[in-house]
C-alpha cells in the first residue's frame, strides 16, 4: 500500500474479510502506569488481536522491545492469522503513535500488506463504530515468512559511524523538551539531550491535534522541510525507545520514501550510556 494508511470507512466495511488482521498495538511509556494488554479486554475494535511490542521482542536484550529474530517474528505472526495474503491493519488508543511501531515491524521482516488506521480508536469511537470486550478471538495458525530487511534498522554503532561520517539525516520523535534536554527523560538513568547534529521532529507536529488522524500529504511534506529534513536522503528516525520514530519512517514512506530506518533502542539505549557523545539545546544552534 502506497499510502500506508487505511480509514475508518474502510476498515468499517471490511472488518470480517478473513484476509483483514487487526492489530491492537497500544504502547504505554512507563510513565503513564498502564497496561494495555489489561486493558484490552475491557475494549478493542472488533475482531482485533493484541500485538504486544514486550513480548515480540528480543527476549535476551535489556533494551526494551528490541526487535526479534525473524523466526521469533514468523511465529507470532503465524499465531496471529497473519500469512503473505494478509492485510495487517494496526492501531493504537492514541490515536496514531505507538501502531506506527506495528507497521514499522511487519515491514522490516519483509510484509508489506500493513497499514495503520488513520486516527486509530479514538477516531473510532468517536463515529460510534461498535466494540468489543474480552480476550482476542484466536485465527488459525499460518504459515508466515520471514524476510528481513537490515537496510531498515540501525545500531548504536551504525548511528555513531553516521554521527561521524556526517553522512546520514537523523531525525529525533520525542517532544521538544526532551531533545534539548529542558524535560527529563521519562525512564531512570537517562542523560537529557540528543545525538549531536540531529533534527528535531516531534511525533505530535505529524498529526492533527483535535481529531489525531494524520496529516495531509502537503503538510507532512512542509513538517520536514520545516526541521531541515529532505526524506529524499539517506535518514535515521530516532526517539524515546524506537516506538515513535516509527512514525517518522511511517510519514517518509507515505511521502514515496519508504526506506528510512529507524534507530531501535533509540535514546534507551544511546542516552543511557556515557560513551556516546550528546548535545543539549536546539538543533539549529549546532
Amino acid at each position: 500500500m502506497t499510502d500506508a494508511l487505511v480509514s475508518t470507512d474502510w476498515l468499517a466495511a471490511h472488518i470480517d474479510d478473513p484476509k483483514v488482521v487487526v492489530l491492537d498495538g497500544t504502547y504505554h511509556l512507563p510513565t503513564a502506569k498502564r497496561d494495555a494488554d489489561a486493558e484490552f479486554p475491557d475494549g478493542h475494535i472488533p475482531g482485533a488481536q493484541r500485538f504486544d511490542i514486550d513480548k515480540v521482542c528480543d527476549p535476551d536484550d535489556p533494551l526494551p522491545h528490541m526487535v526479534p529474530g525473524a523466526d521469533a517474528f514468523a511465529k507470532a505472526a503465524s499465531a496471529l492469522g497473519i500469512d503473505a495474503d494478509t492485510l495487517v491493519v494496526a492501531y493504537d488508543v492514541y490515536g496514531m503513535q505507538s501502531s506506527a511501531r506495528t507497521w514499522w515491524m511487519f515491514r522490516l521482516f519483509g510484509h508489506d500488506k500493513v497499514a495503520v488506521l488513520d486516527g486509530g480508536m479514538p477516531k473510532w469511537q468517536a463515529e460510534g463504530r461498535p466494540m468489543e470486550t474480552g480476550p482476542a478471538k484466536r485465527r488459525p495458525a499460518t504459515d508466515f515468512k520471514a524476510r528481513f530487511r537490515p537496510e531498515l534498522v540501525k545500531s548504536r554503532d551504525d548511528v555513531l559511524a553516521a554521527v561521524k561520517a556526517g553522512d546520514m539525516q537523523i531525525v529525533d520523535a520525542r517532544p521538544a523538551g526532551r531533545f534539548t534536554g529542558e524535560e527529563a527523560e521519562p525512564r531512570p538513568g537517562m542523560r537529557s539531550g540528543h545525538i549531536p547534529g540531529s533534527r528535531s521532529l516531534p511525533v505530535t507536529e505529524l498529526v492533527n491535534k483535535d481529531t489525531k488522524t494524520a496529516l495531509d500529504s502537503d503538510a507532512v511534506a512542509a513538517k520536514f522541510k520545516a526541521a531541515g529534513l529532505d526524506p529524499s536522503k539517506p535518514t535515521i528516525s530516532s526517539c524515546g525507545s524506537g516506538v515513535t520514530a516509527c512514525m517518522i519512517a511511517l510519514n517518509a514512506h507515505r511521502l514515496g520514501h519508504p526506506g528510512m530506518a529507524v534507530y531501535d533502542g533509540s535514546w534507551s539505549d544511546w542516552g543511557s550510556r556515557q560513551d556516546t557523545p550528546v548535545d543539549t539545546g536546539p538543533a539549529d544552534a549546532q
